[in-house]
């Protein structure tokens, strides 16, 4: 039943992670939006997610998973139908404020849910849960590039009714409510373990990259010459199924090979296929790259989430809850920063994009600090008062 849950959730977080780069075109063209303006509503989804997740991972300990759920779904269908109907820049900014705050506290409770699975493979099975957002950020460019024309307003309204009926599905799921807390355990105490900010800086430079191409692949694609629908088939025949497929392939993985170990050759593989993706010689050839990132990309969240999970025993919703918030950091930097680096030439693109393998290189040095600090890893002392 909490597999069957936190994969329903973590699925609308995939349709969320993919929608701004999904509408982002035809918003672009209906309201003649520059690269930097598209980044300012980046930076509202991100300032959203940051608020979310902020604050969900105390929530979660205290008032149970289902709650944080329920409230993350419901805020994530207000805010599509608030998209749909959006007649300006300065709404569609506010709706995306919104859908972060829903998907923030959707991606925190869905995966604190699937920690509580099975503490001895707990990196397992969260990559396995994450296929789901691999699945829900397929289905989003999929069907808007198949289905629905490209038109935002139609794929606003989909991805409205399915969050909608999967918020039903949660309210006579049967999720287990919190259990009594330590006395003397204080929340405030994960924050006294260095190796927290190690963990968040990881995210921070992987959530960057992740949803900096979620958010303007499509358009870099449109700008080389690709027609829409092509590129949005990029997006999720070769973005989202790569991060489906690598999540798949990778469990059993992780079973027999350190985490740590899967984490650092991932993000050199990042840094290498995203280089790649600028640099090939005609777009047509990106499709196959894209779609190598992807499967670099796929088992680095869950794996690091699953670490978090390990190295805090107790308060782990407070620890994964401040871990994303930091990737969602990473949001806020990104895709404003590529934005603006872009500047209004939309050929721009190739030299703002560059911040994917600068973030990439960065992280594998995040992970080999981490690689050296493996014991620690292993034997975080739980926090205590």
């Amino acid at each position: 039943m909490l597999i069957f849950a936190a994969c329903l959730a973590i699925f609308v977080y995939g349709m969320v992670a993919s929608m701004l780069g999904t509408i982002n075109p035809g918003l672009a063209a209906k309201f003649q939006l520059t690269n930097v303006q598209t980044g300012y509503i980046a930076l509202a989804q991100g300032i959203g997610l940051v608020i979310a997740s902020v604050s969900v991972g105390p929530l979660l300990d205290r008032k149970g998973k289902k709650v944080g759920l329920l409230l993350g779904l419901g805020l994530v269908t207000l805010s599509l139908v608030a998209l749909a109907n959006a007649a300006s820049f300065q709404v569609i900014a506010g709706a995306m404020v919104f859908l972060g705050m829903g998907g923030g506290i959707i991606i925190t409770g869905a995966n604190a849910l699937g920690s509580d699975v099975s503490e001895s493979r707990r990196a397992s099975v969260l990559n396995f849960l994450n296929v789901f957002v691999g699945l829900g950020g397929f289905a989003t460019p999929f069907l808007a590039g198949n289905l629905l024309g490209g038109d935002a307003v139609r794929v606003a309204y989909a991805a409205a009714a399915l969050t909608g009926a999967t918020f039903l599905v949660h309210v006579f799921l049967r999720i287990a409510p919190p259990g009594p807390r330590a006395p003397g355990r204080k929340g405030g105490a994960v924050f006294s373990v260095p190796l927290l900010y190690l963990f968040a800086t990881a995210t921070f430079l992987y959530t960057a990259c992740e949803v900096g191409v979620w958010n303007w692949l499509a358009k870099y694609l449109i700008v080389r010459g690709l027609p829409s629908a092509t590129a949005l088939n990029v997006l999720s025949l070769g973005f989202a199924l790569g991060l489906l497929l690598g999540r798949v392939i990778v469990a059993p993985i992780l079973i027999r090979i350190p985490p740590i170990t899967v984490t650092i050759v991932s993000s050199a593989l990042m840094a290498v296929t995203t280089f790649a993706v600028l640099h090939v010689a005609t777009p047509a050839l990106a499709g196959p790259l894209v779609f190598l990132a992807g499967m670099a990309m796929a088992p680095v969240f869950p794996t690091t989430i699953a670490m978090v999970a390990d190295a805090f025993k107790e308060r782990s919703g407070t620890a994964i809850g401040f871990t994303i918030t930091c990737g969602f950091s990473g949001l806020v930097v990104s895709s404003p920063l590529i934005g603006w680096l872009a500047g209004p030439d939309p050929a721009g693109l190739s030299t703002g994009l560059l911040v994917l393998p600068v973030f990439s290189a960065a992280l594998v040095v995040v992970y080999l600090v981490l690689r050296s600090k493996r014991r620690a890893i292993s034997e975080s002392p739980r926090p205590s008062a």
